[in-house]
């Protein structure tokens, strides 16, 4: 007779993926977030709000312990129950997929079997886990219909009637006067203009000469009569880089004793792994990463050559470090 461990793990996944970016479900896979900035859809005036996109990747299958210990807390038991309540519930999910090649995990998405047996995921769109978007929701605004004004103007143009009246204007005698005075004052403008400029180049000149002379004489000063000299050795000056956080950790074991951490660490390093430790995790562990990769697609590379060559447990770790 054999005790089986029956739980619904589905919900306590959905409020995970409120809360990170990656939830494993041990032997089964991880499920992926992303997040999609607001859309516009014009044909159908339809706005969205941010969302996270959720994937699922197979080859996450190693347990990180994130959804056993969150079962554990909120189910108030113990955290090898949990794992038992995981495999379980993981035993049930492939036997509906032989069974009937698809089964559905609530508010998440859609698992099926195409015709060559692979894993096939479709996310429910419904919810969105990202809360920066909490109470935002999608909606279509009405087509805003905008007035042809032209015809109005047109018909308005064919009705009224515009008179023209020219007007009288009587010109005064001393006009004339002023056209005469601005003339003449055209004329000595034309005259004396080329006069003044010269003589603004000229003392442009002689002002620019003193200047030049003023900056000889400081050289000069400068040159023999050096107050404060510059010492012949400068200390040295050490320039601090930020190094670069990066988001994607390829887990190489995550360890109860520190001492057998270092011992996983060492031995990476020997190997030729940019292997490193980060600091005890909140479940009491201390884990050991074989590397650090800025992008995802530099993880999943370098993670299935280790999964091949060195460790298939190996899986990838996405946080900030």
């Amino acid at each position: 007779m054999y005790n089986f461990v029956t739980m619904n793990i589905e919900p306590y996944i959905a409020q995970l993926l409120y809360r990170y970016q990656c939830v494993t479900v041990p032997g089964f896979g991880a499920f992926l977030t992303e997040i999609q900035s607001a859309q516009l859809i014009e044909s159908s005036n339809s706005f969205f709000p941010p969302k996270k996109m959720i994937s699922f990747n197979a080859h996450l299958k190693n347990n990180d312990g994130l959804l056993a210990n969150h079962i554990a807390q909120a189910e108030k038991t113990s955290y090898e129950y949990a794992i038992s309540a995981i495999q379980y519930e993981v035993f049930n999910w492939k036997k509906a997929l032989l069974e009937n090649g698809l089964f559905s995990i609530k508010n998440v998405g859609n698992f099926s079997l195409n015709a060559d047996k692979n894993l096939i995921f479709t996310p429910y769109d419904q919810t969105n886990y990202l809360t920066n978007s909490f109470g935002l929701s999608a909606f279509v605004s009405p087509l805003v219909k905008r007035e042809i004004f032209e015809q109005k103007i047109e018909a308005l143009e064919e009705n009224e009637v515009i008179e023209f009246i020219p007007e009288i204007r009587r010109t005064s005698a001393y006009l004339k006067y002023v056209a005469i005075f601005v003339l003449g004052l055209g004329i000595t403008v034309a005259v004396g203009y080329p006069v003044y400029q010269q003589q603004i180049a000229n003392e442009t000149i002689i002002v620019e000469q003193s200047v030049q002379k003023q900056v000889q004489n400081k050289i000069q000063e400068a040159t023999f009569f050096i107050e404060n000299p510059v010492p012949a050795s400068l200390p040295a000056v050490t320039l601090t880089v930020k190094e670069q956080k990066l988001s994607y950790h390829i887990m190489a074991g995550a360890f109860r004793e520190e001492k057998n951490a270092q011992k996983a660490f060492q031995k990476l390093s020997n190997e030729g792994y940019k292997a490193r430790r980060i600091p005890q995790n909140k479940y009491g562990l201390f884990p050991v990463l074989y590397g650090s990769y800025a992008t995802f697609a530099e993880a999943e590379k370098a993670s299935q050559e280790i999964q091949k060559t060195d460790n298939p447990d190996a899986w990838i770790l996405i946080e900030s470090l």
